[in-house]
């Protein structure tokens, strides 16, 4: 199949994964099929099966996308150059979470249907964890190492595990209605990296 831009100005793939996204958030894994597929995104039958013959197929395009979508989102590779000082950086952590929590949380509930059937699905975990090292835990680990961290792979660790909690907690949890402010967002990353930073974060 051709990626051939649409009317609405997205390739056929795209379209196909787009609605293989949305069908996660509306009906849960089970309802991610071929036919739901072609049906949600206004595709002729069988468009979806041309593009990803198999289930493991659409599961590894979707997760995929996810991971285009949600880098667009967080824009980790936008973050300033470590000269505009830690507060900066965690100014930026803090825009980028917000807009996430705030207007994309159907991505984060896509993840986790995804991330769910990856520890059931060994095929599909390699690609999910592949997926995910590359867009978000490579980036985070050079911006702990720019910003002074003596063990970035660990701090990064300690970062993600932070900003995945919260977000499970705004988007399916407890705090699903009360999601923070962009300023206590800010006041929880200056805490949470000088702490780990110490001396190399104040004087960052």
């Amino acid at each position: 199949m051709t990626a051939r831009t649409t009317a609405m100005g997205r390739s056929r793939p795209e379209l196909i994964t787009d609605a293989a996204l949305t069908l996660l958030v509306e009906r849960g894994m089970r309802g991610l099929t071929h036919r739901a597929v072609d049906e949600r995104a206004g595709l002729p039958q069988g468009s979806t099966s041309n593009y990803a013959r198999t289930r493991q197929a659409l599961l590894e395009a979707t997760v995929r996308r996810l991971a285009e979508r949600e880098t667009r989102v967080l824009a980790l590779d936008e973050m300033p150059a470590p000269s505009a000082g830690l507060d900066g950086i965690v100014g930026a952590l803090a825009l980028v979470l917000h807009r996430h929590l705030t207007h994309h949380r159907e991505l984060l509930v896509a993840r986790y249907e995804l991330g769910l059937e990856a520890t059931r699905r060994p095929e599909l975990r390699e690609f999910y964890d592949a997926a995910g090292r590359h867009h978000f835990r490579e980036p985070l680990n050079a911006l702990m190492a720019a910003v002074g961290s003596r063990e970035p792979e660990r701090h990064a660790l300690s970062l993600v595990a932070w900003c995945e909690g919260l977000m499970f907690s705004c988007a399916a949890g407890s705090y699903h209605s009360a999601v923070p402010s962009e300023e206590e967002l800010r006041k929880g990353f200056g805490e949470l990296l000088r702490g780990m930073l110490g001396a190399a974060g104040a004087g960052t």
